[in-house]
């Protein structure tokens, strides 16, 4: 839904410019957005909002509705994806552009009640000494209090924590919701990322259970092996079959021959 939301250029502008507090002329979805999850399958990402301005520096912004303990690293990770997919495009490091990856949690990451976290990479001895790596990485607790904000973005936090809207563009936010929720079209999609993402689950279930027999095949008993790998008698066969036929086959190879063979 924030994804859909989002692509209305005239609400996602207006976010970007209240959580860096500048002007942006414009913005631009390039097709990053749309190949990066299905570049690398069950280890990549689907970004919710990908967006360039006019200066060609890159915007995530993701919506982090649980808590989580590893939130530092998974922004890590989406903006190493994000990189890796620039590079494999043919570019060289230096081409590498100005991003930043935004997540709006509706949970306090950090305990300290602010507002908003902003980390760049400087160096430890000397503070004023920017790493010049022009990554920086912003999280937003819709249940902040502490820092300073402007209203507008207060209101929108509040808003996407629940609370009513009670400024114009969280009325114009409250609408494009209630608008994306009737299109059939957003309907279509929706169902589409579900069934791919319950695929891409039962894909990492097997991956798993072919790492754990190739780990363990041999060294303990095949039902403890079937019992950590949560797999059946069958599963385990055709596992043991596929290793052995095709040994140029990975993880992922096998796990894909399975999903296709048992389900």
């Amino acid at each position: 839904m924030f994804g859909a939301v989002m692509s209305n250029p005239k609400l996602c502008k207006p976010l970007l410019e209240m959580i860096l507090g500048e002007k942006i002329n414009r913005i631009e979805y390039p097709e990053l957005q749309k190949t990066i999850d299905m570049q690398y399958g069950s280890k990549g990402v689907r970004l919710d909002v990908y967006v360039e301005d006019e200066k060609k520096t890159v915007y995530n912004i993701e919506i982090q509705a649980t808590a989580t303990r590893h939130l530092p690293k998974r922004m890590r990770y989406y903006q190493g994806m994000i990189d890796m997919n620039i590079i494999d495009k043919g570019g060289e490091y230096g081409s590498l552009k100005k991003s930043f990856v935004i997540f709006i949690c509706t949970h306090d990451p950090f305990d300290e009640g602010r507002y908003v976290y902003t980390f760049e990479n400087r160096c430890i001895e000397n503070p004023d000494l920017s790493f010049g790596d022009e990554t920086t990485k912003i999280i937003l607790n819709t249940k902040g209090s502490v820092g300073e904000i402007s209203e507008d973005l207060k209101a929108t936090l509040r808003y996407i924590d629940g609370e009513d809207p009670q400024s114009e563009y969280t009325v114009n936010l409250r609408n494009e919701v209630e608008d994306v929720r009737v299109s059939e079209k957003w309907r279509r999609e929706y169902m589409t990322l579900m069934m791919r993402d319950k695929q891409n689950k039962k894909l990492g279930r097997y991956e798993s259970a072919v790492s754990c027999v190739r780990e363990l095949y041999g060294e303990i008993d095949d039902s403890r092996i079937m019992s950590m790998a949560k797999i059946t008698q069958e599963e385990y066969d055709a596992i043991l079959r596929c290793i052995t036929e095709h040994t140029d086959w990975d993880d992922e190879d096998i796990a894909d021959w399975l999903i296709e063979e048992f389900e």
